[in-house]
């Protein structure tokens, strides 16, 4: 095995938000948001780096009007009981009048076994206790339990965005108490804006780790990590750590600029591989959501001593 292994990044370009699932078949699925964010395209290939030229599909537009017309943000695509869905937050305006996007999160179900085919059929909002700006939906088994774990907005909190977790009764229903698992806090999580957002789950080593993205989508763009024991009660608040410091940043040196909002897989040697984006330049000109250079990377990541993983620092380039 090379442990050593490198990615010719960027994977995939002007591609935010990347989502990349090995499934049974052999083949890593993947899907982002598109600079237009107007559309839900998924692909595949039989290796990491054939997603780079895998052709997509479009598997979702959005509408002229109302709650899903706008501003289609970060699908993620999962296999649950036997059927495919994918998770994405839409809006029905670009920004309300006070400066906020109105999102809310939205599942589509595949009963296909390819997701490239079929049709993908709209279960509707995943509602969470409360109606208010939220994105970054993303789910996990143990136990015999579907979890979900999103980002929202509490108008009792300030900030931008929390991070919750619940059970679900099925892949689109939340049940039973939702938790709030952590809100910007440290001085990393507050640039800018008051992230916490972008969620993916990592099991290994009796616990579980979830990474989240924090601050501004610019260069302060940065990604933490929460992580609970596998055998605590995941709906308390109590069980879940955040670590003080990012797990993943800004490299100069590297010519990388806020890097985040990631999957993890695992390659075709067994290794562990983060997916992320990031952009190759620090200055953007406008509103840095509308710059489309956040780029798709893949990156082998290790592990500590300690259990905790251990994700280094964003590679060079080494695609031309």
């Amino acid at each position: 095995m090379n442990i050593n292994r490198q990615y010719l990044n960027p994977l995939v370009e002007q591609r935010a938000d990347p989502w990349v699932y090995k499934h049974t078949d052999g083949y890593y699925y993947y899907t982002a948001s598109v600079p237009e964010y107007d559309r839900i395209e998924v692909r595949r290939a039989m290796s990491i780096e054939g997603l780079t030229a895998a052709q997509p599909i479009v598997a979702w537009r959005k509408y002229e009007t109302g709650p899903l017309s706008a501003n289609i943000w970060a699908p993620e695509i999962h296999y649950i009981d036997s059927k495919w869905y994918i998770y994405f937050a839409a809006a029905r305006t670009t920004e309300t009048q006070d400066g906020l996007f109105d999102h809310r999160m939205y599942a589509l179900e595949n009963e296909s076994a390819n997701p490239l085919e079929g049709t993908w059929v709209e279960k509707g909002q995943v509602k969470t206790a409360w109606e208010s700006f939220a994105l970054d939906g993303t789910t996990f088994q143990h136990k015999g339990v579907l979890y979900y774990v999103w980002a929202q907005k509490d108008l009792m909190i300030k900030g931008n965005s929390n991070l919750y977790i619940s059970a679900m009764s099925n892949p689109w229903t939340l049940t039973g108490p939702q938790t709030m698992i952590s809100t910007p806090e440290y001085p990393w999580e507050i640039i800018g804006f008051s992230v916490n957002e972008g969620t993916a789950v990592l099991k290994r080593n009796g616990r579980i780790f979830i990474s989240f993205s924090g601050s501004a989508t610019d260069f302060n763009y940065c990604m933490g990590l929460l992580s609970a024991d596998e055998d605590s009660n995941l709906l308390d608040a109590a069980s879940w750590t955040k670590l003080p410091e990012p797990v993943f940043q800004t490299s100069v040196e590297n010519g990388q600029f806020g890097p985040g909002h990631n999957s993890f897989t695992i390659n075709e040697a067994g290794e562990d591989v983060m997916i992320y984006h990031a952009r190759n330049y620090k200055d953007i000109i406008g509103d840095p959501l509308y710059d489309p250079n956040r780029h798709t990377r893949a990156q082998v990541f290790h592990w500590n001593e300690d259990g905790t993983p251990n994700f280094g620092v964003p590679v060079k380039d080494s695609r031309s």
